[in-house]
């Protein structure tokens, strides 16, 4: 096969239908970038479970005096020493504990004061108002259930709670977000695929003539249909790598410099240049190899050969 001839039917082809093939780069382009972008954001909550799960604490509040009054779990009164010295005992010596941390009740209110100081409560509380707690480090933070077991309903104790709580509903939150950026995604992806065909079937019939005459020579089946496959990887590639531009510029505007995120959002780790970078290959490989068999299907039944 003759190179010069099969480049030369490319750029005919894409010229002839310009119009179909920009809407299928620019479909391309932005259901790759979306791929590119919610794997990233998979990367990301996975760094940011791995990094905050690492830092959460599972804390164990103790009944005060004013817990005994009004809360039924402190119904037997505000914490004794004794029940402390149990609480603390028992703890060390659970496998799962990596370690544990007691807060008396200034402690509570001197950080109470340091977190919100500015609110009007923080006027009218006192020390002996906050809570002494145990502040428990576990080695698996999925294991919380077993502090919880143990320690909910004892005396003494007013209630366990575990933070890692609170960062599964704003990951659960990330994920639906991601899921949803996947479900565009593929909405897109099928439009692209669909528009590729088209512009397959267009481009074949107007050619209709040419590959005739070159069926009437004895041309084989790939050598006719080699132009149109790689008419349609073309276009892909070129969506593909817009699709690349879009990330590298999405990540350095908003993460690095622009938005500067990871100057404004200290709390969160963001995943490295690297994260995306290996992301690339992949958006190419696909936007290469997607058109190109959506190109080879679509001429088996629009272009006999």
């Amino acid at each position: 096969m003759r190179a010069q001839f099969v480049l030369s039917e490319i750029g005919v082809g894409l010229r002839r239908n310009l119009t179909m093939t920009f809407a299928v780069i620019v479909s391309v382009a932005l259901s790759l970038a979306l791929f590119g972008g919610s794997l990233l954001m998979s990367d990301q909550v996975g760094a940011m479970k791995g990094y905050w799960y690492d830092k959460v604490n599972v804390s164990i509040f103790l009944c005060n005096k004013s817990d005994a009054a009004s809360d039924p779990n402190c119904a037997k009164g505000a914490v004794t020493e004794d029940q402390k010295k149990q609480i603390k005992s028992d703890l060390g010596k659970m496998s799962v504990v990596d370690s544990v941390t007691y807060e008396s009740q200034d402690d509570a209110y001197k950080h109470y004061k340091e977190q919100f100081g500015d609110s009007p409560l923080a006027s009218s509380l006192t020390p002996d108002q906050m809570q002494e707690s145990y502040r428990i480090k576990l080695k698996n933070p999925e294991k919380y259930q077993v502090i919880a077991t143990a320690f909910n309903g004892r005396e003494g104790v007013q209630s366990v709670q575990d933070q890692k709580g609170i960062l599964d509903n704003l990951f659960g939150l990330l994920n639906l977000m991601n899921r949803a950026a996947l479900g565009v995604m593929a909405l897109m992806l099928v439009v692209a695929l669909l528009l590729i065909v088209n512009t397959v079937r267009v481009s074949a019939f107007s050619r209709r003539r040419e590959t005739g005459i070159m069926r009437l020579v004895g041309a084989s089946g790939f050598y006719i249909q080699a132009p149109f496959i790689m008419e349609a990887a073309v276009a892909g590639l070129i969506g593909g790598s817009l699709a690349c531009v879009f990330l590298v510029v999405g990540r350095y505007f908003t993460v690095d410099h622009g938005m500067a995120l990871s100057s404004k959002l200290n709390l969160i780790n963001f995943v490295g240049w690297d994260a995306v970078l290996t992301k690339l290959p992949l958006i190419l490989a696909t936007s290469l190899l997607m058109p190109a068999l959506a190109a080879f299907f679509a001429l088996r039944k629009y272009l006999k050969v």
